[in-house]
């Protein structure tokens, strides 16, 4: 059940994030969460796009594992794996933050999922 909510979070967390990405990274709300220079949005919208949709990937992949019950451990462990490998990657090449919003949340929903929680 614990494990199911912190899963749900993560999954709603990466479609904000599909949103910030695909829609409003060329605006203030999406330079201001991005830390972003209205050049630097405009010239780099079609590639947040792109990294929007893998994201998108990610939160319906965590969807999927939740809609299958408990069938759905393996996909969800997966897909838990696959959002802390990405926050790792990205805290490491982009900013420290992503640890905090991306990582430690996937972390601690696939150490809820595991223990059966």
């Amino acid at each position: 059940m614990i494990g199911n909510i912190l899963v749900g979070l993560v999954a709603l967390i990466h479609v904000y994030i599909v949103y910030l990405e695909m829609v409003l990274w060329d605006t203030p709300n999406g330079h201001k969460a991005f830390n972003l220079t209205p050049e630097f949005a405009s010239a780099s919208k079609v590639l947040a796009a792109n990294q929007g949709l893998y994201n998108g990937f990610l939160a319906a992949g965590l969807i999927w594992g939740l809609y299958l019950g408990a069938a759905g451990f393996q996909v969800k462990v997966f897909f838990l794996l696959c959002v802390a490998i990405a926050g790792l990657y990205g805290a490491a090449t982009v900013g420290r933050k992503i640890l905090f919003i991306q990582t430690v949340p996937a972390v601690v929903a696939l150490i809820a999922v595991w223990l059966g929680w």
